[in-house]
């Protein structure tokens, strides 16, 4: 049990970011009284109910949360690009959810797991590490975009980048030395760094500018703030609007790329935890994916953007956590996060990105199973594990990974390797595209 709860307190920890990320990228589309305030709560009730009901009723140390990139979706490309009003887009969420939950109770999500090949869910695993490792080195300042490459390296004496520097030396020298709870060491002795340097690492600063850490004055003891409920966003969903004509293609974008993005996500996570047997299969997969779709719906009701499974559950899993009880810890954890919010203020990104940058380099472990001689399994691979980090998206690099696989096989002369489940799956992939593309 210990191992456990320290596991969930490292997830927390990684991904409590989400916390105030998902209410700063919502509320440009979102406008309602106190609406920072609001989306606060409605983020951590959506990933406390996520967790729990991942590690009660599913039993897998997997965490959830609102979705990064879905919200932007939600934000940016639907309420504000396409004019649909905030309301309308939250039923497209829950309808959305509700399909993911029909599909995997019918069986169809975990007969699309079982139909990709090995050497594609060794790739997933090895893509989401080199994911999360990118998005470690992103959050520190080491990476930062290249108006002439595209990326580059960062200002390598900013203290955000030379603190997750330490935090990574520190806690990889931790994990060398087997330390228990390295990772979550690693953090806390990161953060307290910045915060005695008084380093200016933390989010809150004038016009979105980092500062050094503002303490806590003016909460009660010090470390507690009173709860906003999200009384104005809670129940608004606008089902019927969702599902007028004009709006499914949302709902469909929605579906997709959430059920490539979970289900990638959990796939690899699950990799990484010994969940799956010699067959690529893994236990009560019904109700994982169902407990996915359902984390969806109740955000949606809540009032938030689609919440799923969360790849920082690999910095948990990194830990030893191997139960629900990691998943139970999280949700906790995000309730308790309604009155002790501001603890979490205290976690800069620069001390979480060391355990993220770690976690990707443990996942990519899994790549040495690839047949990396064989080019109709090698290059479908390289694909799907390049394209995540590359194109900022896990579906994206399972749907070309798919195809690529699919049409090296069939044009190789090869295709009965491949299962009709797959052939269908990477037409359908392909398609999206092409209809993406008009």
């Amino acid at each position: 049990m210990p191992r456990e709860i320290r596991a969930g307190l490292t997830t927390f920890l990684t991904m409590s970011y989400i916390l105030f990320v998902n209410p700063q990228v919502l509320s440009a589309a979102i406008s309602i009284p106190n609406g920072f305030a609001q989306l606060l709560s409605a983020t951590a009730i959506a990933a406390a109910f996520g967790s729990l009901a991942m590690g009660l009723v599913a039993r897998y140390p997997f965490a959830q949360a609102p979705g990064m990139g879905l919200n932007a979706f939600f934000a940016f490309t639907v309420v504000l690009g396409l004019k649909v009003p905030w309301q309308t887009a939250l039923g497209a969420v829950f309808i959305s959810g509700l399909l993911f939950v029909l599909l995997s109770l019918l069986g169809a999500r975990q007969a699309i797991v079982q139909a990709i090949p090995q050497s594609i869910k060794f790739a997933i695993t090895g893509g989401i590490g080199a994911f999360l490792a990118f998005l470690g080195l992103k959050s520190a300042g080491i990476v930062v975009t290249n108006p002439a490459t595209f990326v580059g390296l960062g200002n390598l004496t900013s203290p955000g980048a030379w603190l997750a520097l330490v935090g990574l030396l520190v806690t990889g020298a931790l994990m060398v030395r087997r330390v228990t709870g390295a990772m979550l060491w690693g953090i806390l002795l990161t953060s307290l760094l910045a915060i005695v340097l008084r380093l200016p690492v933390f989010a809150g600063g004038p016009e979105g500018a980092l500062q050094a850490f503002p303490g806590f004055q003016g909460q009660l003891l010090g470390i507690f703030g009173a709860p906003v409920w999200p009384v104005d966003l809670m129940g608004q969903l606008d089902l019927a609007g969702a599902l007028q004509m004009g709006l499914l293609s949302v709902v469909f974008t929605f579906f997709f790329v959430d059920f490539f993005d979970a289900t990638g996500t959990l796939t690899g996570l699950a990799q990484k935890a010994g969940y799956l047997d010699q067959s690529g299969n893994m236990p009560r997969a019904r109700r994982l994916f169902a407990m996915d779709g359902l984390a969806a719906m109740f955000g949606a009701v809540v009032g938030t953007s689609t919440t799923t499974a969360y790849i920082e559950s690999a910095s948990g899993i990194g830990e030893g956590g191997r139960t629900g009880l990691t998943a139970v810890t999280v949700g906790v954890l995000f309730l308790f996060a309604l009155l002790l919010w501001p603890l979490a203020a205290a976690i800069p990104a620069a001390a979480t990105a060391p355990a993220l940058i770690l976690v990707g380099a443990l996942m990519m472990e899994g790549v040495k199973n690839i047949e990396w001689d064989e080019l109709t399994e090698g290059l479908p691979a390289f694909l799907t594990i390049i394209l995540m980090p590359l194109t900022f998206s896990i579906a994206n690099g399972v749907s070309l990974g798919v195809i690529s696989y699919a049409a090296l096989k069939l044009l190789g002369g090869r295709g009965r390797e491949v299962s009709p489940i797959l052939y269908v799956l990477a037409l359908l992939l392909l398609g999206r595209y092409i209809w993406l593309m008009e």
